[in-house]
């Protein structure tokens, strides 16, 4: 039987390595939409060319100096995508022993892609190098003389070292199962099972708005990408932007249930949505969370379902507008965003009593946006 003393140490550890792996997906983002803006520019600029598929090597050879530069753009954004593993395994690391892990978390994060462990392992990679340069510098103790040979030294040598033996022998080959299992099922998911997919993935991203459900959708699939499996990422992309954008138009819709600081960030929410940022819709759901959130999800499952059904294929992890039109299908992609949003319009507008209004003044100048997010972390 576990006491309760070493069950709240269990409960301190998970909350810990949560927050570690939180840490290294904020910064595996802005590596990862550098990569996907670049790589839209490249693949928007040759559609205006006719071409679809910018990144093929044979365009490298274009007599045109246009197409060899949205080539090699296209190759650069790729670049930053391949980063995005060693990324999130160095700085989970980081946040575990501080700087003596980058180094650590790095190899081993570019072991990782390198055996196709994939998202899973290059968390798990992050997980032992930050913890083996944690315990060799809190152990391992030499005379003060020496003292400078642990940072500079012992600990990324014998850190590295223990990590890449680790990932490779040990969690590299069940890792990599599951990796290359998780991508066969979703590409052999057809017809009603990739709907369903879609519809879960959507429904898991319009949940909690940039809280950890919604990051561990949108990461897994995005991490997808690297294997070629789009299904998944075109169903979180599109979720991603209907939220804020359904909201917003309730705010028109039914501008008389709303006071006017809602129907402000209603109008942010609108262009925060179309830039691909979920967080626009989170003044709604801090407002009204029982009826916000289930429409929130119900929207965006729909949304997603429907896009992925119609056979509409997002190969970047862009969820804004600048990025639709790379999209194969997109007329279609771009009617499953209009079905979710006005279905959170309209249900959000239908639901919300006539003096609403009125009721969400005080609750609105005490909203804290950073309180929303801790709430969620936790």
């Amino acid at each position: 039987m576990i006491n309760k003393e070493e069950e709240n140490q269990m409960k301190k550890l998970a909350s810990e390595m949560k927050n570690h792996v939180l840490t290294g997906i904020s910064y595996m983002i802005p590596l990862v939409i550098a990569g996907a803006v670049i790589m839209a520019i490249s693949r928007v600029g040759g559609s205006i060319f006719g071409i679809v598929d910018i990144w093929d090597a044979s365009h490298g050879e274009s007599a045109n100096t246009i197409i060899r530069l949205l080539h090699s753009l296209d190759g650069f954004g790729g670049i930053a995508l391949g980063l995005m593993f060693p990324v999130i395994s160095a700085f989970i690391a980081y946040s575990i022993s501080d700087k003596l892990g980058i180094a650590p978390g790095l190899v081993g994060g570019m072991l990782v892609k390198d055996i196709n462990a994939g998202f899973l392992g290059a968390i798990v990679s992050g997980l032992i190098a930050g913890y083996i340069c944690l315990w060799i510098k809190n152990h391992i103790k030499l005379p003060k003389s020496m003292a400078s040979v642990v940072p500079v030294f012992l600990v990324p040598v014998l850190g590295t070292l223990v990590t890449v033996l680790l990932v490779n022998y040990v969690i590299g080959t069940p890792f990599a199962a599951i990796n290359v299992g998780l991508e066969s099922w979703l590409n052999g998911l057809s017809g009603g099972n990739a709907v369903v997919m879609a519809a879960v993935v959507g429904a898991m991203v319009g949940f909690d708005l940039g809280g950890p459900v919604n990051k561990a959708a949108v990461t897994t699939a995005m991490a997808l990408l690297t294997s070629n499996v789009y299904a998944p990422n075109t169903a979180a992309q599109v979720a991603i932007i209907i939220p804020p954008i359904g909201l917003g138009l309730a705010t028109v819709f039914a501008k008389n249930k709303y006071n006017n600081e809602l129907k402000e960030a209603g109008k942010s929410s609108i262009i925060m949505g179309l830039v691909g940022i979920s967080e626009g819709a989170i003044p709604f759901a801090v407002e009204n969370p029982l009826k916000v959130i289930p429409v929130n999800m119900i929207g965006s499952a729909v949304g997603s379902a429907m896009a992925v059904g119609l056979g509409a294929v997002n190969t970047v992890p862009i969820s804004g507008f600048y990025g639709w039109f790379t999209v194969e299908k997109w007329p279609l992609y771009v009617l499953s965003i209009a079905t979710g949003s006005l279905f959170i319009a309209i249900c959000t507008s239908l639901l919300r009593s006539k003096d609403a209004g009125k009721e969400t003044d005080a609750t609105m100048e005490e909203f804290d946006e950073a309180a929303w997010e801790e709430q969620w972390e936790a």
